[in-house]
C-alpha cells in the first residue's frame, strides 16, 4: 500500500490540527472583543479623579506591519504612554494621545485627572493650561 491511501495518517492528523488552529485564533479575537469591552465598561462605572501627581517617566512603543498588495508597503504606529506617581507613592502609566505627550514632560508637579485607566488631562501646578485628550479611550 501506499502512502497516499485512505489509510494514511496525514488524512486524520492535518485536518484537527487545522480546527484546533482555526479554533484558537477565533477564540483569542473573541477574547480580546470581550476583555476590551469589559475594560471600557469597568471605566465607564469608575469617577473621574482628580489627584496631585508628578510625571516620572513617558515612554513609546512603535509596531510596523508590512501588506503586499500591488505594491509592498509599510505602516507604523506609535504608542505614547505617561507614568504619574501620586502623593501615596503608586505610580500609574496611562496611555496618551501624541499631542499630549509631546506637552508633557517628565518631573512636572500638577493634577492628574483620570477614570479607571482612561487618561483625562493633566494640569501643571502654577500652570493655567491643561493637557487634555480630545477623544475618550
Amino acid at each position: 500500500m501506499g502512502m497516499n491511501g485512505p489509510s494514511d495518517p496525514m488524512f486524520t492528523i492535518v485536518p484537527i490540527i487545522v480546527t484546533v488552529g482555526f479554533i484558537l485564533v477565533f477564540g483569542l479575537i473573541i477574547f480580546a472583543i470581550v476583555k476590551g469591552i469589559v475594560q471600557w465598561s469597568s471605566n465607564n462605572k469608575k469617577p473621574v479623579l482628580t489627584v496631585d501627581a508628578r510625571i516620572v517617566a513617558k515612554r513609546t512603543d512603535v509596531g510596523s506591519s508590512m501588506t503586499n498588495g500591488d505594491q509592498l508597503s509599510s505602516r507604523s504606529r506609535t504608542d505614547y504612554f505617561v507614568t504619574f506617581e501620586v502623593e501615596s507613592g503608586d505610580r500609574m502609566e496611562f496611555e496618551v494621545s501624541g499631542q499630549a505627550y509631546g506637552m508633557l514632560v517628565e518631573g512636572d508637579d500638577g493634577r492628574l485627572t483620570f477614570q479607571g485607566t482612561r487618561y483625562q488631562g493633566f494640569q501643571r501646578s502654577g500652570a493655567s493650561r491643561i493637557v487634555k485628550e480630545r477623544t475618550a479611550r
